[in-house]
Formats: structure tokens, C-alpha cells, sequence
């Protein structure tokens, strides 16, 4: 592991401080760790580098390109290389996050070794302890969720068939300490997780909103707060929480962000590709559980956020978001910026003066039932060869731009037709390669004209609720089967009957079909998944977590006139062993100890 970056927040910090150190600097301007005592500056440094380290969701030429459901027209692209047969131990990684999340963890524990009862954040006493207190917490939560993403990126099974997690190391450790340690058992990171996520949740509230009075408080804090020092200065115990625990701190790890990191941690350790008894405890319905507490939190299927199907999109509430709010999809977001226009450059169709990277393939688009919601398989479907892009789930429109659709400020007619003009394929290096152009994710009053440019207001997604109901659908069916509730108000069928619902597909004639069968279910669940997050980098893990079918050969549809041509764009190559990720080869050589993912 590669630790000298960890010593280059201690520059960082340091020009971060006080004006007298500007214009005299310490000797050779350098802070030693056991400085951060005495400079609160420094010791947040550590926790919002691991911050800045942690991902967003990906906006189409990510993942997606490398699974069935997308391909990039960028010639020479890692991504496409990767998906088509150069992945190997010794090339690049796109999906590794060995270096990444175990030197965040560090910075952390960096933060977690010192003193930190000491260190004065605040003036006042009662607000430093609250804030002490809170820095702990998302200190704690960090670390869990770092070690989330290294479980996702390098778990498996080692030659010996021993399924493992990754190096973790409980506390700091120094450029002279003894790295040539072997990796935990996936229980052991899997539980590693969870111990975090507990130690986190009891110091820190489910969100970061601003109370109306004093017994609004969360109690926890009551060995702070309810103190006569506090407690006898008018709104001095609800003053206090609000400056430390109110809307200032929105968008940091808090107790319903510990939830969905504990929810999806679950739900990979439960999946098919995870499955060892001997080796993971971990269980359906636990995985089910953990989503609950995620999908209780807004009222359970009802609850589910009616504008979710286009949060990125949503004018209004983008517009709205005021102090680090939040939409009411959204859990965990980045900071809003209000002049941005790249993913719409890199996205949109040439005609639309963008560079057309990421196109859909006519696998995901089969994958959009009818207006009925039966697949366009099923004999009962209104799906027409003809006219393909009739009577289909609304969800197809609203993500994906296909010949004869609008897009753009003034909704321009696109097509996409080897003989069309510049958005046809093949017909520019920015035209499609699939007949096909992706519209998610994308904000459709953005204007890349270089004449006319006109800028939106983004983020980027962390966490949004949708992903959750659908977790809770997945595992309660594989649990209970798809109307048993386990312990819950609602099953695996309401939360997808909620979810279709919310898309426009209010016939239940086939979801109730397929409740009568968990295998047929599952199906339904999946795909469902496959619909709701597309282009937002699920589809690679899912299908590895699911032991799926990588090497499906991505295709797309040529039109002509009323001639439908199917084509071949992308044949994928992934051997079996790839469910996994590889241990960094620099790591194995180094080290006799850290063991390899079987097959690398």
C-alpha cells in the first residue's frame, strides 16, 4: 500500500491555517501528525480527505460500457479495451480501489489515534465536545464505508478457495511497520463494516436538520446538552445542536447515510456470488432488514419519492436546493454546482453538439417492457416490430434517445439511421455506434451550442431511495418469496408494484403473475433494477454479484426507412474468475502474505 500521500495532507493542512503562519512559516513549512492536536484545521483535513476520496455515481462512459447495457463511441477507450479482452492483473484496473480506500482509512485512523477530546474545534466547550463527538462519528462511518467500496472492488476466493475480503489495518500504521500481512476473511471484513457502522451510529443523529426546541434534542446528546451551563441560557441546549448537528453539516455522513452503507454491504454479502456458509454468515434476510430501515424512513412503499424517476432532471427542485438540502430522492449528494455543462458535451448527439460517448444497446432497450408491463418476449405484449418504440414502459423515453425522439432545449428530432446525417451511425466520431444515444443522467435544457452555450444547475448522486427499495425487493423475495413481508408492513411485491406504479405501468396483470413464482420474480426484480438505475454504474457490479452471463455480445439497430437491421457492436470478453476483481499486482509481489483472487 502506498502510504506517501498520506503525509501530503499535512502540507495541505498546513497552508490552511492562520495568516501569521502565511508570513512566518514553521521550519521548512512543514506539520509533523503530532501537531494536529493544536490546529483543528489539520485534524478535519484528514476526515474530508476521505471524504473527497469517496465516488459518485457514474455518469455514462463508466462502467456501463463495459456490461450489456451500454458501449462508448471514444476509440481506444480503457473502458471498451477492457470490456473486450485486455483486463488482466497487470493492466489497468478501472475498478480497483485497493490504494484509494485503504490510505482514506488511514487518514482516519490517523484522526481517530489522536487525541481528539483535546483538540479545540469550536470556543465554546459544550459546541467543541458536540463537534468532537461528531468528527468521531463520521470518522467511524468513513471507515466502514471505504471498506465497503474495497470489499465490492477486491473480495473473493483465493486458490486455496478461501473467501476472502481485503488488507485492513485497525489503527495508523507508520512507513517502518510490517505490511506483509494477509487478508482478512470476507466475515471478518464484512464485519468490520458493521462494528464501524455501530460505533458511528451511536454518536451521530439520523440527519442533519435543525430542531424547534429544546426536547427535540436526540437524547444521546443529553451528556452535553442537559447541563445547567446549557440548559439555563435561552435556546442554549436546541442553539448548540443546531450550530454543530443542523443544516451546516447536511451532506456528511449521518445515521441514514450508516443505514444505506450497511443495506448495500448486506445485500453483497447475501448475493449469489458471495455464497459460503463455512466462510459468510450472512443471510437474505438480514440483506432485507438492513434495506428496511433505509425504505422506513420515508413511510415504506408509499413513501416512494414520486419525482425519483428524473431527479437529475427535476427543474424545480434543483433550483430549490438551499443549504445543503436535499431532493426528495436523494440521501447523499455532492455540492450543487449551478454553471455546469459536461456531461451533456461528452453525451448529447453531434447535432446537438455534444460527443455522443455513451450509447444504449438494443439489449437494455429490449429490456423496457410493453405500456402493459409484459416483456416485449411475451406473446400477450403489444410490442411491434415495426414500430418498436410504441406503446412501451414510459421509463424508454425518458432515458434513452432512439430514432424519431426529441432531445435538447428545443426538442430537436434525432435520428440515428447509418444513413441519417450527423447523429447516424458511423457517420462522425461523436455519432452512435448503436442507434442509440443515452438521455438519463443528462439535463435536456443544458445548450452546448458554442454560440448560445447555456449552463444547469448538478450534482452528483451518492445514495438515492430508490436504490434501496429495489435492495429490499431483491432480498426480501429470495428471503421470504415475493408477498411474504418477513417482519415488515410490506413485500418484495408492494415495493415493486410501487416502483412500476411510479414509471406509468399501472396494469398489475403480469407482476401478479410473477408473484405466484420466486424464480420468475427474481426475474422481474432484476430487470426492474436494471431499468430504475441505468447509466448510473450498478449494472457491472450487479451482474457480477449475481454470477450473470458478462460475455452477452452488446448489440444495436440500424434503421432505414421502416427496415430494422440488428447489428453486432461489441463482443465482450470476461473469463468466470472476473466475478472478481484482482488484488493489485504490485501489492502480490510485494507481499508473500496477501494471497490472490483465484485465476489472476
Amino acid at each position: 500500500m502506498k502510504l506517501r500521500n498520506i503525509f501530503m495532507i499535512l502540507a495541505s493542512a498546513a497552508l490552511l491555517t492562520a495568516c501569521d503562519d502565511v508570513f512566518t512559516p514553521a521550519a521548512e513549512n512543514m506539520k509533523d501528525i503530532n501537531e494536529m492536536e493544536n490546529d483543528p484545521i489539520m485534524a478535519k483535513g484528514f476526515v474530508l480527505t476521505a471524504y473527497r476520496n469517496l465516488p459518485n455515481y457514474e455518469v455514462g462512459t463508466g462502467t456501463d460500457v463495459a456490461t450489456d447495457d451500454a458501449v462508448t463511441n471514444e476509440k481506444g477507450a480503457n473502458w471498451s479495451k477492457y470490456a473486450t479482452g485486455s483486463w488482466t492483473v497487470q493492466s489497468w484496473d478501472p475498478t480497483g480501489r485497493w490504494n484509494n480506500d485503504l490510505s482514506s482509512m488511514q487518514y482516519l485512523h490517523i484522526f481517530l489515534n489522536s487525541n481528539i477530546s483535546n483538540i479545540g474545534f469550536l470556543k465554546n466547550a459544550n459546541e467543541n465536545k458536540l463537534m468532537q463527538r461528531r468528527l468521531t462519528g463520521e470518522a467511524y462511518g468513513l471507515l466502514a464505508t471505504h471498506a465497503y467500496y474495497l470489499l465490492r472492488a477486491h473480495a473473493g476466493f483465493d486458490n486455496e478457495g478461501k473467501l476472502l475480503g481485503t488488507q485492513l489495518f485497525d489503527g495508523f500504521v507508520g512507513t517502518d511497520a510490517d505490511f506483509n500481512q494477509p487478508r482478512k476473511t470476507f466475515q471478518e471484513h464484512v464485519d468490520f463494516i458493521l462494528a464501524n457502522i455501530e460505533k458511528a451510529d451511536k454518536l451521530l443523529p439520523m440527519d442533519y436538520e435543525p430542531v424547534t426546541s429544546d426536547d427535540k434534542v436526540p437524547a444521546k446528546y443529553d451528556d452535553i446538552l442537559n447541563v445547567p451551563e446549557v440548559t439555563s441560557v435561552k435556546d442554549g441546549k436546541m442553539g448548540i445542536y443546531n450550530k454543530v448537528m443542523g443544516e451546516n453539516a447536511r451532506q456528511l455522513i449521518n445515521g441514514l447515510i450508516l443505514r444505506a452503507i450497511k443495506a448495500r454491504t448486506l445485500l453483497l454479502a447475501a448475493s449469489p456470488a458471495f455464497q459460503d456458509p463455512a466462510q459468510n454468515n450472512v443471510t437474505w434476510a438480514q440483506a432485507a432488514d438492513a434495506a428496511a430501515e433505509v425504505v422506513d424512513y420515508v413511510g415504506g412503499p408509499s413513501g416512494l419519492p414520486k419525482t425519483g424517476l428524473t431527479y437529475y432532471d427535476n427543474d424545480d427542485e434543483m433550483k430549490n436546493l438551499k443549504n445543503g438540502s436535499n431532493p426528495p430522492e436523494i440521501i447523499w449528494r455532492s455540492t450543487r454546482n449551478a454553471e455546469e455543462i459536461d456531461d451533456e458535451k461528452n453525451n448529447f448527439p453531434p447535432s446537438l453538439y455534444g460527443n455522443g460517448r455513451t450509447n444504449p444497446t438494443q439489449n437494455l432497450v429490449d429490456a423496457f417492457p410493453d405500456a402493459k408491463g409484459y416483456p416485449i418476449t411475451d406473446a400477450r405484449s403489444e410490442y411491434d416490430e415495426s414500430n418498436p418504440y410504441a406503446n412501451r414502459d414510459p421509463r424508454l423515453a425518458k432515458y434513452i434517445i432512439y430514432n424519431g425522439a426529441t432531445a435538447g432545449v428545443e426538442n430537436k428530432v434525432i435520428k440515428t439511421g447509418s444513413s441519417s446525417g450527423d447523429d447516424g451511425i458511423g457517420r462522425r466520431d461523436a455519432s452512435t455506434r448503436t442507434g442509440y444515444y443515452m438521455k438519463k443522467m443528462l439535463r435536456m435544457t443544458a445548450n452546448c451550442n458554442p454560440s448560445s452555450t447555456s449552463k444547469v444547475t448538478k450534482y452528483s448522486c451518492k445514495a438515492r431511495f430508490t436504490e434501496f427499495f429495489l435492495d429490499y425487493a431483491e432480498a426480501a423475495n429470495e428471503a421470504w418469496g415475493p408477498k411474504n413481508p418477513g417482519t415488515h408492513a410490506y413485500s418484495a411485491y408492494d415495493v415493486i408494484k410501487a416502483i412500476r406504479h411510479r414509471a406509468g405501468l399501472t396494469d398489475d396483470t403480469y407482476l401478479d403473475e410473477c408473484a405466484g413464482d420466486q424464480a420468475k420474480m427474481r426475474e422481474l426484480i432484476r430487470n426492474e433494477r436494471r431499468l430504475e438505475l441505468c447509466f448510473e454504474g450498478f449494472r457491472f457490479w450487479d451482474l457480477r454479484r449475481w454470477k450473470s452471463n458478462l460475455t452477452e455480445t452488446a448489440k444495436g439497430m440500424n434503421i432505414s426507412g421502416t427496415r430494422y437491421t440488428p447489428m453486432e457492436v461489441d463482443k465482450r470478453s470476461f473469463s468466470e474468475y472476473m466475478y472478481y476483481g484482482p488484488i493489485p499486482y504490485s501489492e502480490v509481489l510485494k507481499y508473500d502474505e496477501l494471497k490472490q483472487n483465484q485465476g489472476w
